[in-house]
């Protein structure tokens, strides 16, 4: 599936049913919110944190899709189409970026 595939299905879904967008500030609020519950997996699981008893049935790629699907319907409430935005994304990176980390002793 294409990333615009991704996001007309979840457009279709959204409208029969979710029945309706929430507002682009709710959605970011969400967004927001969905990033957090994957930091906090991050924590555990990679960094220092323990988990909590409450954190047994976690699943980070669950909470990932969470992350994709807010964001591809932030996507579609401003007319933004993922496929083509990454591409350009990509584009410009590696223009900008060209010799600038083959050049970074940090990352030798």
């Amino acid at each position: 599936m294409t990333i615009t595939e991704a996001q007309e299905t979840i457009d279709r879904w959204i409208n029969t049913t979710g029945i309706r967008y929430f507002n682009e500030l709710t959605n970011t609020a969400i967004l927001m919110e969905e990033v957090g519950e994957v930091a906090r997996i991050m924590a555990r699981k990679y960094g220092e944190q323990s988990f909590k008893k409450s954190d047994e049935d976690i699943n980070l790629a669950d909470e990932m899709a969470d992350v994709l699907f807010v964001l591809m319907c932030l996507a579609n409430q401003t007319g933004i189409n993922l496929d083509e935005a990454l591409a350009k994304n990509l584009e410009k990176k590696t223009i900008r970026d060209a010799e600038r980390h083959q050049n970074n002793e940090k990352l030798k």
